[in-house]
């Protein structure tokens, strides 16, 4: 059994039926991985959803696994901000967050933002 976090990127391409995302969640779910999100995942959902799409947002959301965001991961997204800052790339604060986040927790990001996340300590699944 994996460890993922799902990116936000994800939950909406599930949510609007795009990509075949809803197809590999279930496939996940039938080989019974660990499957989450985290705060900046539900933040970012709910700030782009409509009304319409409240019901089958909240469903999907709740069925997955919560994971806190700890000090520890806290700490990590603004080291993590600020290094690559150093080297000439800026990143949003909530995507250092949820790489961190997957750091501390040792959990696989799947996403298909991975330019946004090039961190070397970061394992991200390989979508197709």
């Amino acid at each position: 059994m994996t460890r993922f976090l799902l990116d936000t990127t994800f939950i909406v391409d599930v949510l609007n039926d795009r990509r075949e995302r809803a197809a590999l969640l279930e496939s996940l779910v039938e080989q019974r991985h660990f499957l989450a999100c985290c705060a900046v995942n539900v933040a970012e959902v709910y700030a782009g959803m409509h009304a319409s799409e409240t019901r089958q947002t909240e469903q999907l959301l709740r069925k997955l696994d919560y994971v806190p965001i700890r000090w520890q991961a806290a700490r990590l997204a603004g080291e993590i901000k600020q290094e690559w800052k150093s080297k000439g790339k800026t990143f949003t604060l909530m995507d250092t967050t949820i790489a961190a986040v997957c750091i501390t927790e040792s959990l696989t990001l799947v996403t298909d933002n991975r330019k946004h996340f090039p961190m070397p300590e970061l394992t991200l699944y390989p979508l197709p």
